[in-house]
């Protein structure tokens, strides 16, 4: 895959893909919403008016749009089955208040991937006023070509602002993702055929496979896990952010509150309930954190990151971030530093995903 290039064919269609796979994919992917349509422009980017009144903005790479430094996670409530009276509100408000960018993924949510249902409620109305970001966590490439039909169909779209390789943590991954037949070769082909119109990688494990596939292909964003704790274990800050800052990457941080894990104001559940839960099967706690939600989120947003994204479980929370958002000044290197010094003893619970076994 060192061959792939993002000097892609101006006069194809996008059927062109389904000729590429032959018989076989064209019958699994077809009808599909890139093949009935001939379209072979991306439409304008999108913008959101309420935006540039409601928080900063900051260049999302080289990709020319500017986002708002608050942007909305597709977990938490967006995450639940059933939930629709809840999460559906949730990034209906997230437009009223000025949030330009919403990141959802195949996998949230399930194999009925709520995530993608609940935004797609709103895309069907409001699709111009939300730059868009999903993912595929499948590693070949007619298993991503199966996840991006689903993903169009389920946010009621046809073509999404930004696909990322999901959760990118070995090197396993990326030696699977660039083979031959691998995730790569759908990310570049839906490229090709502007279904999608940016691309890029996200991960939150460990920093070096990130690195390598952000060598190895010359991918728009990053989207990385950036907490106050992160210092403390695997660190991204120290070579993975400053690299992704060099190749003038849309940085997107995640993982900002650990879950509520780095917050004082989390109540951890039981012990045998944070054992069955896959995100504390390694690590659980009975302490809560020690940071105030505006202490993390502005750790972060001090970093060189175009924004953040927090899955919010109610309007309430959701309305706070955007104020932190709008009051957003930098803090000092010295101010970073105490937060990390603060977060050290709530770094592993903080940094869950990070301590998990991986192939």
């Amino acid at each position: 895959m060192s061959d792939l290039k993002r000097e892609l064919p101006r006069d194809r269609n996008r059927r062109n893909f389904l000729k590429a796979g032959g018989v076989a994919t064209a019958a699994l992917l077809a009808p599909s919403a890139f093949a009935e349509t001939t379209n072979q422009t991306m439409p304008a980017l999108p913008a959101n008016p309420r935006t540039p009144e409601a928080m900063p903005t900051r260049n999302l790479g080289k990709t020319g749009y500017k986002v708002g430094i608050f942007s909305l996670g597709g977990q938490a409530s967006l995450e639940k089955p059933n939930n629709f009276d809840v999460a559906v509100p949730i990034v209906e408000r997230a437009l009223d208040l000025g949030v330009n960018y919403i990141d959802t993924s195949s996998i949230y949510g399930g194999p009925e991937r709520w995530s993608e249902q609940y935004v797609g409620k709103v895309m069907a109305k409001r699709r111009n006023e939300a730059f868009l970001a999903t993912k595929t966590k499948e590693r070949t490439r007619d298993g991503s070509m199966r996840m991006i039909e689903k993903s169009l169909q389920l946010l009621q779209t046809d073509h999404v602002d930004l696909w990322q390789l999901h959760d990118v943590g070995t090197m396993y991954d990326v030696n699977q993702i660039f083979a031959k037949g691998g995730a790569m070769e759908a990310l570049v082909e839906m490229h090709e055929q502007k279904v999608v119109r940016y691309l890029g990688l996200t991960g939150h494990y460990r920093p070096d496979a990130l690195m390598e596939g952000i060598n190895r292909y010359p991918f728009d964003t990053i989207l990385m896990a950036m907490n106050a704790a992160d210092p403390h274990h695997y660190s991204f800050n120290d070579a993975l952010l400053p690299l992704a800052v060099e190749k003038q990457m849309g940085i997107i941080g995640m993982k900002i509150p650990g879950r509520g894990r780095i917050l004082s104001t989390w109540t951890p559940p039981p012990i045998e309930q944070q054992k069955h839960s896959w995100e504390g099967m390694t690590i659980q706690t009975s302490s809560p954190g020690t940071l105030r939600m505006r202490e993390a989120m502005y750790y972060t947003l001090s970093k060189p990151v175009s924004t953040v994204i927090i899955g919010c479980d109610t309007i309430a929370q959701l309305e706070e971030n955007v104020q932190l958002a709008r009051a957003f000044t930098p803090l000092s290197d010295t101010q970073q530093q105490e937060l990390v010094a603060r977060a050290e003893p709530c770094a592993k619970p903080s940094l869950f995903f990070r301590f998990y076994d991986r192939p």
